[in-house]
């Protein structure tokens, strides 16, 4: 049974111009102006966050904007913070839209005496009062067993694949899609399924955390357009050094398709140098004025699939419709036309 009143959005400050890009779409479906909650999400002088809601929110449907990235702990308070401040206020139900979910890279156990992260994140998020999480991506899918709420995953697969088919169009015979290690070779096949292309793998080995001792290719990427594509790019040491990699094998080109720009430290500087012709990532993450102005990174917007997915939790409607290219297509048709 769809929902009586609208969908009330609010939004922290770790992504702004996505939380209003998102109420913008949304006022557009509905053909009625859907405005971000009056409030203020503030610090004291000692940095503790406070929250203040101004408008009215008791019995509503509301949805907190807010990816928990970089600073990836203040993002995450600002988020409990303002969950606590909904669910005091009587909001009937409260959805997290988390676009980047941070701690996600620490989801098991990988050594002894180390924490399983993504799960106390987890535990958080729902004793604050959260009812559903929104998240695109999830660095490890198993973190949506996490939470005994349910959790929508939404992926960029389907908006890469119409970003690929637009901007190789004619070449499509000639690209190949590239995994950058074998845990994320699932990622990569669904993008090659949905264009038709084939895949190889840059297989790499690991001295010690953050330092890739030996690549290798598998698989014929001779006279190929590689386009490498992962979830998350941090420093981008490892992406520029299978960009390098791609074409001492052969590729012609290396174009590179990630979710999450984390680019942190020397990333955006790594990338400017890199033999990649192209980076491709998705504002989930609100990207910096050097990420911004970095000739070979282009930025696809989430906004459109979010709106859609917001509304479609408040109507009671199926969110996985969303994974499908042909759903997609008319929200994204003023970026990408059909001919």
């Amino acid at each position: 049974m769809a929902a009586i009143n609208e969908p009330k959005l609010i939004s922290g400050n770790a992504n702004l111009p996505l939380a209003k890009s998102i109420a913008r779409r949304m006022s557009m479906h509905r053909g009625m102006s859907i405005s971000l909650v009056d409030a203020r999400v503030e610090r004291f002088n000692d940095q503790e966050i406070f929250v203040e809601v101004f408008d009215n929110v008791r019995g509503e449907d509301m949805y907190v904007i807010q990816p928990t990235s970089n600073p990836a702990n203040d993002n995450l308070m600002e988020l409990l913070i303002m969950v606590d401040a909904l669910r005091r206020s009587s909001a009937a139900r409260i959805t997290a839209v988390i676009p980047y979910f941070g701690y996600a890279r620490q989801d098991r156990r990988t050594k002894a005496r180390t924490p399983i992260s993504a799960k106390l994140v987890a535990n958080l998020i729902q004793t604050a009062g959260v009812d559903r999480v929104l998240t695109l991506d999830l660095h490890a899918a198993q973190i949506q067993g996490f939470f005994d709420i349910p959790v929508d995953n939404l992926y960029a697969s389907p908006i890469f694949a119409l970003d690929i088919e637009h901007h190789f169009k004619g070449q499509l015979d000639d690209v190949m899609i590239i995994s950058p290690d074998v845990g994320g070779v699932a990622r990569a096949r669904e993008i090659a399924k949905r264009i038709n292309a084939p895949l190889a793998i840059v297989d790499k080995r690991r001295e010690k955390a953050g330092e890739v001792a030996e690549m290798t290719v598998i698989g014929n990427v001779t006279g190929k357009k590689c386009i490498i594509v992962d979830d998350i790019c941090d420093t981008a040491g490892t992406l520029c050094k299978a960009a390098e990699t791609l074409i001492e094998a052969g590729a012609t080109e290396v174009h590179s398709y990630i979710t999450h720009g984390v680019l942190s430290g020397p990333a955006v500087e790594r990338v400017t140098k890199s033999v990649m012709k192209s980076l491709v990532i998705t504002d989930s993450i609100a990207p910096t004025e050097a990420v911004v102005n970095c000739p070979n990174i282009r930025i696809v917007p989430t906004a459109p699939m979010f709106a859609q997915a917001v509304l479609n939790i408040w109507g009671g409607m199926s969110v996985s419709s969303l994974f499908e290219t042909e759903t997609l297509v008319p929200i994204y048709e003023g970026l990408y036309p059909r001919s």
